[in-house]
This record gives structure tokens, sequence and C-alpha cells, in this order.
């Protein structure tokens, strides 16, 4: 069963909220242009049938005026020659071809019409079909972004949950006690007579560069005056 009875259910359908209401809107939507596309297959056949109608209709009805005029001249001939039978049939002739070109043009009057009805209706669809096929392209890649973000999120759930964080906080556990142990190795020993000679040599240093601090700052002085006095 189709989701649109008739031709104008679909022109007047308001695809937004029949969406919104739907359990799975991309699979509606796929139903919905289906049918669309049906329905303008049937449309564009029923004009192209018209058409052919309305050729057909025309072309009788300028045959059955030929045909009148014909039978105009035909007794005309006849009165001119003293034929006054030949004449009245003539006429008579003449008055029924005239009456089926009538009705044949009265005829393509209505198949004008028609024609002009399908082609609206034809546009009309096509445009609602275009609506359509964007809103099905935009639930595509809205689907396709949230499959993504979707697989994304799975795995940073899965990776929460894993031994491999468990893993990593042992690794760190075990570097800390490594580090801890190598604290530990000098810890409370008495320094040796080596580590005496090499906290002198360190001290030496340090009051060495000390000194050199303290003569560059005391040069700078005298150099930062004279630049203030001048």
């Amino acid at each position: 069963m189709g989701i649109f009875s008739r031709f104008r259910d679909i022109v007047s359908a308001n695809l937004n909220a029949m969406l919104e209401k739907a359990e799975d809107p991309e699979k509606l939507i796929k139903l919905m242009i289906q049918e669309m596309e049906d329905t303008l297959v049937e449309l564009k056949s029923s004009c192209a049938g018209a058409m052919a109608s309305k050729a057909r209709v025309n072309r009788v009805a300028s045959q059955s005026r030929e045909r009148s005029e014909d039978w105009g001249r035909k007794a005309r001939l006849a009165v001119e020659k003293g034929r006054e039978d030949l004449a009245r049939e003539a006429l008579m002739e003449k008055r029924k071809h005239a009456e089926e070109a009538t009705a044949r043009e009265n005829e393509l009057a209505h198949f004008e019409d028609l024609i002009a009805q399908y082609q609206s209706d034809i546009k009309q669809l096509e445009e609602k079909l275009v609506t359509a096929r964007n809103k099905h392209r935009i639930l595509v890649q809205r689907h396709i972004h949230a499959s993504t973000r979707k697989v994304a999120q799975d795995h940073i759930r899965k990776a929460n949950h894993t031994d491999a964080f468990m893993r990593f906080e042992q690794f760190e556990q075990r570097i800390d006690r490594m580090e801890a142990d190598a604290d530990l190795v000098n810890y409370g020993r008495s320094p040796t007579l080596g580590d005496a000679f090499s906290a002198l040599e360190l001290d030496d240093e340090i009051e060495s560069e000390l000194n050199s601090l303290k003569k560059t700052i005391a040069g700078e002085a005298p150099n930062q005056q004279s630049k203030e006095t001048a």
C-alpha cells in the first residue's frame, strides 16, 4: 500500500512533519521517493498519450475542414452548371464535414487543457521530488555521521574498560618503585672520603661563581650612575 493515495496527496504533503513522526525516517523517505518517481512516470505517460490524441484529433479536424471547403466548391460548380440537385447534395456533405471539424476543434480545446494540467502536475511533482531527494541526502549524511560517532564512542567506552589502562598504571607503579629503590640505596650510609672531597670541590666552585657575579654587579653600578647623571 502506497504512502500517498493520489497525486494531490504528494503535492500537499508536509514531508518534514511526516519524517518527524516516522520511526525510520530514512526508510520512509525512500518509499516516498519511489512512489513519487512511479507517479511521475505515470503522469508523463498520460501526458504523452494526451499529446498523441491531440495530434490525431487535430489531423481529423484539418481533414474535415478541407473536405467541407471542397464540397462548398463543388456546390458552387453545380449551381453554375444548373444542377441544383447536385448542389443540394454537395451542400449537405459540406455541412456534415463542417460539423465534424467543429466537433474535433472543441475536442482539441479539451486536450489542450488536459495537457496543460498534466504539465503543471509534472512540474509540481518534479519540484517535490527534488525536495525529497535533498532530504534523503541530508538524512544519509546524518546517518553516516551518527554511525561514525557511535563507533568512535564505542571504542572509547571499550578502551576505558579494558586492561590497557590497568597495565599502564601497573607499569607506572613499577617505575615509581624502582626510583624509590634507587633513592634508598645510599639512604643512611655514612659519606666516604671521596664524597667529602667532592663536596669541598663543589663548594669551591660555588664560591668562585658567586665572587665573579659580585664583581660583575659592582662593575655595572658606576656605569649605571654615569648614565643617570648624563
